[in-house]
């Protein structure tokens, strides 16, 4: 009796699992569908999943300067893996610390980074931050240090951190290493499950960004692909309105909602390439503080 509600419990929970993969994979399939569709069809037919009239018109206005999409790529890129490694660095070794029983400050410092969660300096402080004091406009690190710490990530980093038992610590400095030799040879390789699911946050955070850059980068070989792509669309629907005042007819002309899905598949497709690589961790990241029976 047993092995069959055993059974019916995996069945049914297999049979959801399957639902919800396919619900959560439709949306995506219409986005790509529509961004192959013509636009007239979408504006007469609405969205279907299946193009009825195929067209990559979309994709030829997207591509018709490769060199600053490629440029815009790159940049992102760049400033993704760049911005992810420090913050991973950076956020691992404050969480050590802040986890670190010896560090007599741990508490005032956990209740300093908390602090800056419930209040902000505002937006004109930050900004002038970033630019008067640190001098960072138009330069690449502008889209890097505004999202290289989050309190929230240190404040998971350390939970996770504290279950990793203290004598492998305590081991570690008998046989004579430092600090940062633990941290970096206990401590982080014990940490994979937490880096990985925060480094995937992170990246994700550091892809879709495109607010740092409308306000600090200026130069247009700094833009990053959200950006670019923000900037080409605000260029489209402005043509549109124009030619809409002008009187002409323009919903062939300037194919705005095509072009917004084929955005979309551009600036989604080379992201879900990074999951397969850390879904191993991701679970038992996701786990991090759950109680353990």
């Amino acid at each position: 009796m047993k092995q069959l509600d055993r059974k019916i419990f995996s069945g049914i929970g297999y049979v959801s699992l399957i639902i919800l993969a396919v619900l959560c994979i439709f949306p995506f399939i219409l986005v790509v569908s529509s961004s192959l569709t013509e636009e007239t069809k979408i504006v007469t037919d609405g969205y279907q999943f299946i193009p009825t009239a195929f067209s990559t018109e979309a994709y030829s206005i997207l591509f018709k300067y490769p060199q600053e999409m490629i440029n815009a790529y790159l940049v992102t890129i760049g400033v993704t893996i760049t911005g992810t490694l420090l913050g991973l660095f950076l956020t691992s070794m404050t969480a050590y610390v802040l986890c670190r029983k010896d560090f007599k400050w741990r508490n005032k410092f956990s209740f300093f980074f908390f602090f800056t969660t419930l209040f902000s300096g505002g937006l004109v402080p930050w900004y002038l931050l970033i630019v008067n004091y640190l001098n960072l406009k138009d330069t690449p690190m502008a889209l890097i240090v505004p999202m290289m710490l989050n309190v929230f990530y240190i404040i998971v980093m350390k939970s996770f951190m504290s279950s990793i038992p203290e004598a492998i610590v305590e081991s570690a400095k008998i046989d004579g290493a430092g600090d940062f030799k633990i941290y970096l040879r206990l401590i982080l390789p014990l940490s994979k499950p937490a880096l990985a699911t925060i480094g995937l946050f992170l990246a994700l955070a550091y892809w879709n960004d495109w607010y740092n850059a409308l306000l600090f980068i200026s130069d247009e070989k700094l833009m990053p692909l959200q950006y670019y792509l923000y900037k080409m669309l605000g260029n489209m629907d402005g043509m549109r309105k124009a030619m809409m005042g002008a009187g002409a007819v323009v919903t062939t002309a300037i194919p705005t909602e095509s072009l917004k899905m084929a955005m979309t598949v551009v600036a989604t497709g080379p992201i879900l390439l990074a999951y397969p690589f850390v879904q191993r961790y991701f679970v038992q990241g996701l786990t991090i503080g759950a109680v353990k029976g």
